[in-house]
């Protein structure tokens, strides 16, 4: 016996975070399946049904879900393809990679305000669509503004400075955190810089530099599609 210790008593190796957040998801997983499964006991009791009969219920529930879904596409569509604001006001776009994963993900879709920036300066923190800056490429892109014209910019071990203060980024994805680091970099006038919230997967302006205003085709300011995904930006 050592102090309070006994002498069989061995300190396990210690658990990585990654380790502990896959438990504490297991953990939930676990948690909700028993919570449906106590509910559909329990509705069981209540109504009569079998779960059978219930689950043929929740797929027509399903079914009507789906095709409300297909409405409230087409109409969106229509009105942003035939409407009069499409051109100067909104427009949608899809999401074609995993650089802002968690907040965005591969297909959803997102208006953005085309207006915006004509008067107004994009803002740290603000969500923009802009062409690519290689000439051979004429994709539309999606990242987050980190910093504006004036800003110093610097990664240090994966955490980011403005203006050498660290910044606090919840929205950043957990799952593939980026380590490395970069600059400092003094962004110019007539620029931001932006960066994916998935920085260990993002080509951004860490790749590109800073990006010219003109490049800019506007602010994302809320995700439509799927419709379970509905929300403002």
């Amino acid at each position: 016996m050592e102090g309070d210790r006994f002498y069989w008593e061995e300190e396990g190796p210690k658990k990585s975070r990654r380790e502990l957040r896959q438990e504490r998801r297991q953990e939930r997983r676990l948690e909700r399946r028993l919570e449906r499964e106590y509910r559909e006991d329990w509705e069981e009791e209540e109504s009569g049904k079998s779960r059978r009969e219930r689950r043929l219920e929740r797929e027509r529930k399903k079914r009507k879900a789906g095709v409300a879904e297909l409405v409230l596409t087409a109409v969106v569509a229509f009105v942003l393809v035939f409407g009069f604001v499409r051109p100067f006001v909104v427009e949608a776009y899809r999401i074609p990679t995993e650089s802002m994963v968690p907040t965005l993900e591969v297909g959803d879709r997102v208006l953005a305000n085309k207006f915006v920036y004509r008067v107004t300066e994009p803002q740290r923190g603000d969500i923009v669509v802009f062409d690519s800056v290689a000439e051979d490429d004429d994709q539309t892109l999606i990242k987050r503004v980190v910093g504006i014209a004036g800003d110093q910019i610097q990664v240090q071990g994966g955490v980011l400075y403005v203006n050498d203060e660290p910044q606090e980024e919840p929205f950043l994805n957990e799952e593939d955190l980026f380590r490395g680091f970069y600059g400092p970099t003094m962004v110019p006038e007539g620029h931001i810089f932006v960066m994916g919230d998935n920085r260990g997967n993002s080509a951004d302006s860490r790749v590109f530099g800073p990006l010219p205003l003109e490049n800019l085709k506007g602010e994302a300011f809320m995700v439509f599609w799927p419709v379970s995904k509905i929300e403002a930006l």
